[in-house]
């Protein structure tokens, strides 16, 4: 409570000039971060929503901060230049620092502080913002929650920052890695961004932020990272980290999309149930992945090879294989295999089916 009040104190009667008539220009907008989460000692640009306010885009603005430190003062009515944002656009600003740099403060120190508190200004003051607090993502239960990856936002959207952590510590193989990489795609692998070891400069954008003690950290914006079209339709985001050059991966690992609704997972089943080789096989694949429009099947019955493949959608591919025929005359089978993929070359099935021996 005592740290509340202080906290109201600073931001009502800390500030200088607070009692000069000044134009306000309004509340400060919708506030983000990238990357989304950051190390104090980190190099972070904050973003500013102040499209609702009276400023005009063409308008230079300042960051007027007095929390953790107040950097720019003394100088309120004639802002310095390291003071100055970046009119993005629409009305947007932003503001790139790196925390213990900007305010001359130790991370434990800014940890310790009420928060980053500010206005935003013109040059000489006479027009400001209301008081703004910059959040900021406390990510540090990460090192200590024994989970493998971790996402800030847990939902990425296709045109903001998401953060995604790794704890190298869980995963069997990559110990004494020399460097992690995030091998990824949009929409399972339909705009892919793979990790290229021979390639200097998709090495370097596909490597992970190595934040100490087997902890590892990416940040991007899926539009741009992917080079996704206007109007792309970001569904999910599949990944594995890659140890070196190849020494060590993950499992796959997906982060939905926010505002999507995941879809059941895919269903595959053989029908019907018990079949001799004078029966009609039939398979189906019902809630099929983005993409995915064919079965391909490879039956193995004695020294037959039977192949072939099976068209369909979204909510399902279907087809039979007639047995009678393909099979007819082949003596004393007990048994055929079928491999079934589909259109990406992913394995649904890989298995071994017994065939009722009939009556003679």
């Amino acid at each position: 409570m005592k740290k509340f009040i202080y906290t109201v104190l600073l931001a009502l009667f800390m500030a200088p000039n607070f009692m000069q008539a000044q134009e306000s220009a309004g509340a400060v907008g919708a506030m983000s971060s990238f990357p989304v989460v950051y190390k104090y000692d980190e190099k972070v640009t904050w973003y500013f929503d102040m499209s609702a306010s009276t400023f005009a885009e063409n308008e230079d603005l300042y960051m007027w901060i007095w929390s953790p430190s107040e950097p720019d003062a003394g100088n309120f009515d004639n802002s310095s230049d390291f003071a100055k944002l970046t009119h993005v656009k629409d009305k947007i600003w932003s503001f790139t620092l790196t925390p213990t740099e900007y305010f001359s403060k130790t991370p434990a120190e800014i940890a310790a502080s009420v928060g980053f508190w500010f206005r935003l200004k013109n040059k000489n003051g006479s027009k400001q913002s209301e008081v703004g607090n910059m959040p900021y993502t406390d990510f540090t239960t990460f090192y200590t929650a024994n989970e493998l990856i971790r996402s800030y936002p847990a939902k990425p959207t296709i045109d903001k920052g998401v953060s995604i952590l790794f704890n190298a510590n869980l995963a069997p193989g990559f110990a004494g890695a020399t460097s992690v990489h995030m091998h990824s795609g949009l929409n399972d692998w339909d705009l892919k961004q793979e990790y290229q070891s021979w390639l200097p400069e998709i090495a370097a954008k596909t490597k992970m932020k190595d934040l100490g003690n087997g902890f590892y950290k990416i940040d991007l914006v899926p539009k741009d990272y992917y080079n996704a079209p206007d109007g792309y339709v970001m569904e999910n985001l599949v990944f594995l980290m890659v140890k070196d050059d190849w020494a060590g991966t993950t499992p796959d690992q997906v982060l939905f999309a926010g505002a999507f609704v995941p879809p059941p997972p895919p269903v595959f089943t053989f029908f019907p149930l018990q079949i001799s080789q004078k029966d009609f096989l039939g398979m189906s694949r019902k809630n099929n992945e983005s993409g995915v429009n064919k079965l391909l099947y490879t039956i193995t019955a004695g020294s037959k090879v039977i192949s072939g493949e099976f068209s369909g959608g979204t909510a399902e591919i279907k087809g039979f294989v007639n047995l009678v025929s393909e099979l007819n005359g082949i003596p004393n089978l007990n048994e055929i295999h079928v491999l079934v993929k589909d259109n990406k070359d992913k394995t649904i099935s890989d298995t071994t089916i017994p065939l009722k021996t009939l009556d003679k």
